[in-house]
């Protein structure tokens, strides 16, 4: 087992990787930009290093700084956490060269599954179903193509992912200048104007499986995760099992056999997600594989009791995973709301800046998982994630019970945060009742999409602000000197406070 590892990401991923390696006893190394001196995951961290400026492209893209770093404190493996250089087979290929093992899967495998359209004909050969589809030679071509696919077409670059490049398409006299803005996206974010174009699933699901393979030729898959709340193509929130009636135990095991099938296919180690889309009628459609470990693992872990990270861990370290399929088991209903310093009234642009107040919710089944601190700056320069907040429970009414309470508990001030949709989407019907897709958010922008906060918004934001006055109150007299006798309090529980307010 290694003595010592390197995180080479940052934030709330960092912190996460972090506490599972000091549970199992190995040295942590944090890196850093000019930027993040004083980020969480600097202070969580055994050792860390400086690695450029700013920008990422100086610094956490930069692969000989992380690997400087591990031969500057003696690392002997890298943890790449999720974006930045976690799919990148270039920087594998150089840890590799440097003796240094990445906790992550091969590189050949990372190349085989990063392209999508090298990845489609892979699957097709695997025997794994994939949406209709084309590589487009000549734009000339693409009307004729989009023709015989059939409208709605869907553009994708073949070399990114994160909703860049992409376009839906419904009508033939779209399509060419939808190509050449996907493909202008596409070279600005990847350098690669590569697009390909298919058939666009109508009211579609989005439903990936969770792999663990290791390098003895074992894989499991973890079950599912629904991730159709996006906005910009981008998840926003995230939940397992998928809501019934879409699901069904033979539909999951049908899925998680296909999805360990392409893992397999390419000779997959680690933990991978492979995605899919999941139509109405149940028939589902490779996606893309994720080579890493997802933004939303978590609520898999709350499910399986499976720490996924130790489990990479170990994996790296050779050894056997140590169980079968049957021995995988999940058990209740998981919820994850991405917490973001953003404003969905404005198309959820992105709001830096510091974090005045900051009270996260705890109690029975609630997980938080962050990498910021009352006081610290949401940078520019970076993701404007502040937190993930999870919920577990018996059902899945349970468990949308619970994450309502655990947003009404949570307190961010000095930034404007996603929270208010958080609470709308808890409270409405349709969402409660799991009837969505991938274009619930454009569906229900009136009832979502607000600054401001209405109805039950506010009176959880109006509990949560009292639940900060009172602890401040507490804190007040705490910090008061003795003056030998008690003294009379006019302090109020906020959940009293918050009663009040509707009289």
């Amino acid at each position: 087992m290694f003595e010592k590892v390197l995180v080479a990401n940052r934030g709330e991923i960092a912190v996460r990787v972090m506490r599972t390696l000091r549970e199992m006893g190995i040295r942590s190394v944090a890196v850093y930009s000019d930027a993040d001196r004083d980020a969480l995951h600097v202070r969580c961290a055994d050792e860390a290093v400086a690695i450029g400026p700013a920008p990422s492209a100086e610094s956490y893209l930069v692969g000989e700084r992380i690997i400087a770093a591990c031969k500057q404190t003696g690392a002997q493996a890298v943890h790449p956490g999720y974006g930045f250089l976690s799919e990148n087979a270039g920087f594998a290929r150089a840890l590799e060269a440097a003796g240094i093992k990445l906790i992550g899967p091969p590189p050949s495998a990372m190349e085989a599954m990063g392209y999508k359209t090298a990845a489609r004909e892979k699957m097709i050969a695997a025997g794994v179903p994939v949406v209709p589809g084309a590589t487009l030679e000549r734009i000339e071509d693409l009307p004729k193509i989009a023709a015989e696919i059939g409208y709605p077409v869907m553009l994708k670059a073949a070399g990114g992912g994160g909703g860049k490049g992409m376009r839906f398409v419904e009508r033939p006299e779209d399509v060419v200048s939808a190509f050449e803005r996907a493909q202008s996206e596409a070279r600005k974010a990847f350098g690669d104007d590569t697009v390909y174009i298919e058939k666009a699933i109508v009211e579609p699901r989005h439903v990936e499986i969770q792999v663990l393979a290791d390098e003895h030729g074992s894989c499991v898959h973890l079950f599912e995760r629904d991730c159709s709340i996006q906005r910009r193509h981008q998840k926003v929130v995230e939940e397992t099992p998928t809501p019934a009636p879409a699901r069904t135990d033979a539909l999951i095991a049908q899925m998680g056999d296909v999805a360990v099938k392409a893992a397999q296919a390419v000779g997959y180690q680690s933990a991978g997600t492979v995605e899919f889309l999941m139509a109405p009628d149940g028939s589902f459609y490779f996606l893309e594989m994720n080579t890493r470990l997802q933004v939303e693992h978590p609520i898999t872990e709350l499910i399986t009791g499976i720490d996924l990270v130790r489990e990479q861990v170990r994996v790296a370290a050779g050894e056997p995973l140590g169980y079968t399929q049957d021995d995988v088991v999940a058990r209740g209903h998981a919820i994850q709301c991405r917490i973001y310093a953003e404003d969905p009234a404005t198309g959820f642009l992105p709001s830096p800046g510091r974090i005045e107040v900051l009270r996260t919710p705890s109690g029975p089944g609630v997980r938080d998982d962050s990498g910021a601190y009352e006081g610290a700056e949401i940078s520019s320069f970076y993701d404007p994630l502040v937190s993930k907040l999870c919920v577990w429970a018996p059902t899945r009414r349970q468990a949308v019970e619970r994450m309502r309470r655990a947003l009404s508990e949570y307190v961010a001030l000095g930034i404007r945060t996603n929270l208010p949709f958080h609470i709308a989407l808890m409270r409405e019907p349709d969402f409660v009742e799991g009837r969505y897709d991938t274009s619930f958010i454009a569906h229900h922008e009136d009832a979502l999409l607000t600054s401001g906060t209405t109805g039950d918004a506010t009176e959880a934001m109006f509990l949560g602000a009292a639940i900060v006055q009172a602890l401040r109150e507490e804190e007040s007299r705490r910090r008061a000197p003795a003056t030998g006798a008690p003294a009379a309090s006019n302090a109020m529980s906020p959940w009293r406070l918050a009663a009040r307010a509707k009289l």
